[in-house]
Parts: C-alpha cells; structure tokens; sequence
C-alpha cells in the first residue's frame, strides 16, 4: 500500500504555562513517537534566544519565524508531538497549518494558576512588567484564539499523566 500520508501529528496550543512541552513530552512517550517544541526549533533556526528575538528584531519578525518554523516541523512525514508557542493561534496560517496536519489539543487552566506556573520564567518577554496585568490582558485579547481545537482539556487540577490518558483516548475515538 502506498499511501504517502503519515499518520497525523498532535498540536498541542494554549497559553504560556497550560503544560504543552511538559505534556508534549510525556504523549510523546506513550505515543511511541518523537515530540518537538516549536520555541525549541526558532532558537535552532535563528540562532538566537526567543527573548532576543522579540527585543531585538521585534514580535512580528518572531512570528515570521514562529510560521516558518511550523511549517517546516509539521511538513515531516514522521508522526510528531508538536508543543506550539502560546501565541502560535494568532496567525490565520498557522492555524490552518495546524488544522491540515493535526489533531489539534486546546490546554487552558485557570489564570491564578497560570500565574502561579509562568511567573518565575525569565524566558517569557510578553510578561514583562505586572505579569498578573500581563497574563490577563493577553487571556482577553486570546478569549478565543483556541476555539479551533478538535479537543479541549483544562489541565488546572490535572496531573500531566491525566492530560495525556485524556488526549491518548480521543484519539482513538
């Protein structure tokens, strides 16, 4: 059978601190496939920190690359977990790309707790300043930026085995 389609990867989105590289990695496991963290592949293919990025050339030459770099990890014939950047959703193409080629998973939690989960990282530059100020005003600009997701788990009081026996079964449905 020459059927040149793989199988689909799984996009995990959601806002910074919902557990996409943490769940990413441990479907990744249980999948039997490999994962790959889309901030993780900017850094590889700029040659520069994400944070410097966004000071340095600006957040829409960011997104360039984010789109770029989405492109190129969801092009791969082999099956992925791909863990996306909180704000990947926002450009109409990476959505579709997402879409095409995926099962995509919505991660939320409430926003206390994203707080509580994102407050301490020095690697997050949209959060600069107030980052309770900055993790609401994004929550509302992004109110339905995920809406799109074929499944959507609230990983707040979730343990990450949870998120993934949960993810695991939808997709054998």
């Amino acid at each position: 059978m020459s059927d040149n389609k793989p199988l689909q990867h799984v996009v995990l989105i959601g806002f910074m601190g919902t557990g996409k590289s943490t769940v990413g990695k441990q479907l990744a496991r249980r999948l039997g496939c490999s994962t790959c963290d889309v901030d993780a592949e900017i850094v590889k293919r700029e040659g520069e920190e994400i944070a410097s990025i966004f000071s340095s050339r600006g957040e829409n030459a960011f997104r360039a690359a984010e789109t770029e770099a989405l492109e190129a990890v969801l092009s791969t014939r082999d099956t992925l977990v791909v863990a996306t950047g909180g704000g990947a959703v926002l450009a109409p193409a990476n959505r579709e790309l997402m879409m095409k080629n995926g099962f995509v998973v919505a991660l939320t939690a409430d926003p206390e707790q994203l707080i509580a989960r994102v407050s301490q990282d020095p690697d997050r530059p949209l959060l600069e300043g107030n980052v309770r100020e900055r993790v609401y005003k994004l929550l509302e600009d992004r109110k339905h930026a995920y809406d799109f997701a074929h499944l959507t788990i609230d990983t707040t009081t979730l343990a990450v085995e949870e998120v993934v026996e949960r993810i695991a079964q939808a997709m054998i449905r």
